[in-house]
């Protein structure tokens, strides 16, 4: 294949089918678009994907993880550790809710927060640990939860809900995860909780959407945390807007003053039938994942593992990174991509890196392998609208892209 044949691929463009469009408009002309029949469809289908009990839907998994903090009673004066290598989102909910951001490095060579440090910064304030099931696929649990059985004399419970577990609570940032597995578990089987990202990124989109699911085997009223989700996400008004439309059914009551972060039947009617597609869409993901890796196999790259015995990656993203070069290199290769008509992506600038979480006090110096794996990480186009001829056409030029930097290198190495 010649490069010469120019390609425009995009990163990750959503896989939507005229099956969506016309369950939009299907529920565009029942009536009824906000929150209703459709949402609590979709509800019920998510739970029973992930072999939960229930689920909510909401309007981002940002606002899955800060409701869950939020009903757990996590605030000031409490401490949530999570990974230095992720996205703003995990992190700000626990700035939202008052408490301490206790960032972990990841462990050498690693896209997971390193599991050995894990223990170190547990105090008898920390509440929570988040970790990030990033690029689709689940952190070591069994390691976590180790980490927190060890600690398990420090915690300190500040209300009924917290007791009941007696122990630091696992809320999973799994917005790359869904459909995903380890050790035999679905994703959402694992953690305590577990918030999923229906984004226009995602494998699963909403356009705008997320949803939190919990363990069933830790004594939970079901009901009872259902109803708290609804209370925190619609104003902590006692009825839905469902609720309020049967006859006389108009008065309700506001509980506490909350938010607002419910999904929409719109969003969810694109849910169901993207959920009925979903296993053919990771199929394909799986199939394009195994071409870029036997693809990188002649190049001198390291990539994410995806599928292993013990597990199996939803497969989000194609992370690999470049051994030798640095940030400059790096982003001249993505420039070199960009202007073979191939667009990438980084995945993720370490938290510390960042204004607002400098502000905060935190270094990257303190991080340095979660440094090491930004410098040189590129993020390739990964979507169920590729071709096989378009993972080729990227791979292609991504070789080509590293020639040009690595030669460009060696020739002025020599001329210095």
């Amino acid at each position: 294949m010649s490069v010469n044949v120019f390609r425009n691929i995009r990163f990750s463009p959503p896989d939507i089918s005229d099956e969506e469009i016309e369950e939009v408009i299907q529920v565009m002309k029942s009536g009824w678009i906000t929150t209703g029949p459709r949402t609590k469809l979709f509800e019920k289908r998510i739970a029973e994907y992930v072999g939960g009990k229930k689920a909510v839907c909401l309007n981002s998994a940002t606002a899955a993880m800060e409701l869950t903090l939020r009903i757990l009673g996590i605030g000031v004066g409490d401490e949530v550790i999570t990974t230095a290598y992720t996205y703003t989102a995990t992190a700000a909910v626990i700035d939202h809710v008052g408490a301490k951001i206790v960032l972990v490095d990841v462990a050498p060579d690693s896209f997971e927060m390193d599991y050995s440090k894990l223990a170190d910064v547990i105090t008898d304030k920390t509440k929570a640990i988040i970790p990030v099931d990033i690029a689709g696929k689940m952190c070591n649990y069994d390691a976590i939860y180790q980490a927190v059985e060890s600690k398990r004399g420090l915690f300190k419970s500040n209300n009924k809900l917290q007791r009941l577990y007696n122990r630091i609570i696992v809320m999973a940032d799994s917005a790359h995860a869904f459909g995903a597995e380890w050790n035999g578990d679905k994703c959402g089987q694992v953690a305590d909780f577990t918030c999923f990202s229906f984004h226009a990124v995602k494998n699963l989109t909403t356009a705008e959407g997320g949803a939190v699911v919990w363990r069933g085997d830790i004594g939970l009223d079901d009901d009872w945390l259902y109803n708290q989700f609804m209370l925190y996400s619609l104003h902590g008004q006692s009825k839905d807007a469902l609720a309020k439309t049967q006859i006389g059914a108009w008065d309700y009551d506001i509980i506490h003053p909350a938010y607002k972060s419910n999904m929409t039947d719109i969003t969810a009617g694109i849910g169901l039938i993207q959920l009925s597609r979903y296993d053919r869409l990771l199929k394909r993901r799986r199939e394009i994942i195994e071409m870029y890796d036997r693809e990188m196999q002649t190049l001198d790259i390291r990539s994410l593992q995806h599928y292993d015995e013990g597990f199996a990656s939803a497969g989000h993203l194609y992370l690999v990174r470049i051994p030798g070069i640095g940030e400059a290199e790096r982003n001249e290769i993505i420039i070199n991509m960009a202007d073979a008509g191939v667009a990438c992506n980084v995945h993720y600038k370490p938290l510390p890196m960042f204004t607002a979480y400098k502000e905060l006090g935190f270094d990257i110096k303190n991080y340095p392998n979660a440094y090491k794996q930004y410098a040189n990480e590129i993020t390739l186009p990964l979507h169920t609208l590729l071709n096989d001829e378009d993972v080729k056409y990227v791979c292609l030029s991504l070789k080509i892209a590293m020639e040009k930097v690595l030669n460009k290198d060696a020739s002025e190495s020599q001329m210095g």
